[in-house]
């Protein structure tokens, strides 16, 4: 329990991201477990008067429940900076970087935290030639949730070089980020923050039933089994937790964050990679954070409470330091 007072807490979600329907469901389950423990919730589904809306409002904090562009990568952070709101998760620097991959592994790398290689590439250039050796992935340099992620092998039936009428995030984006496929286990670690400081809390493998850990195994109930805590050498579960640490940390993360991971069972220590890191993980049933902290002990509502219990704290920490972005 943190011991909240009860508060009128603002609930944002939705939007016109390619995950508006995950920030809807995330959304409302925070919604409904904010006022089953008697807080006074109003819901924001986010349009182009959203500011204003907040503003009318009143609220004594945000939740900000959105995935994607814009609520994900410091646009509604600076907004609800300019307003002095405080707000969940992560602030604008923060949010600016996580969300590129292509930034975070500028990030990350120098930090001694494993990342794959690879470049930004342009969908013309695919279209030519290959960037890589085969297999290899594609994804948008900016997008969450797996949202148009292609692993393109010799046995593809996107061609060689790329069809441009393959059905593929090419068509979509016009720069994608290559990188080597890792084989082995798809792994993730949350981290939440409190007063004492961040922890990490469990190591989930994700065992899709068929192909890949996309948009819509991670969405589909019953796609995907999750396994927590994952069963894997206990030397690797304590990589993931310090490299979620490190990453939680070096990017200044607040509230919550997830790190996604790629493990090539053959290779041991040195097989673990770091996909990227999660400013605003899902908070819907078949979400992840919520259920490593269940296994931990914390119930949904709890994790809730505890989430904007920090923001508070974090825009108490702000306003101590002279109005400085205690988010970043």
């Amino acid at each position: 329990m943190t011991g909240l007072p009860k508060l009128h807490i603002a609930v944002l979600m939705g939007g016109w991201a390619n995950e508006r329907s995950v920030s809807l469901m995330s959304g409302n389950g925070v919604a409904d477990a904010l006022e089953s423990r008697g807080h006074r919730v109003t819901r924001i589904d986010m349009d182009r008067q959203v500011a204003a809306r907040i503003a009318e409002a009143a609220p004594d904090v945000v939740f900000n429940a959105l995935h994607g562009v814009p609520g994900e990568d410091g646009t509604v952070q600076g907004m609800l900076d300019l307003m002095g709101i405080p707000y969940t998760h992560s602030g604008l620097a923060t949010s600016v970087i996580a969300i590129d991959k292509e930034l975070t592994k500028r990030a990350l790398v120098p930090q001694g935290i494993p990342m794959p290689g690879g470049r930004i590439v342009t969908s013309e250039e695919l279209y030519k030639n290959d960037p890589l050796a085969r297999p290899y992935v594609l994804k948008p340099v900016n997008e969450g949730s797996s949202v148009g992620v292609a692993i393109v092998t010799d046995s593809s039936n996107y061609g060689n070089p790329i069809r441009r009428d393959a059905e593929g995030p090419w068509q979509t984006f016009d720069h994608l980020l290559a990188e080597p496929f890792i084989r082995g286990l798809e792994l993730t670690t949350a981290v939440i923050d409190s007063a004492e400081g961040p922890r990490a809390l469990a190591v989930t493998e994700l065992k899709p039933k068929s192909g890949f850990y996309d948009f819509d195994a991670k969405y589909t109930d019953g796609m995907t089994e999750h396994v927590c805590p994952a069963e894997i050498p206990e030397n690797i579960a304590a990589l993931c937790h310090k490299y979620a640490l490190d990453a939680h940390r070096v990017l200044g993360c607040k509230g919550t964050s997830r790190t996604d991971f790629r493990w090539d069972d053959e290779q041991g220590e040195a097989g673990l990679f770091v996909l990227e890191t999660n400013t605003q993980p899902g908070m819907t049933p078949l979400s992840l954070v919520p259920e490593q902290a269940r296994y931990c002990g914390m119930s949904y509502a709890d994790l809730v409470e505890a989430i904007v219990a920090e923001a508070l704290r974090v825009f108490a920490g702000r306003a101590g330091n002279g109005g400085t972005d205690g988010h970043t």
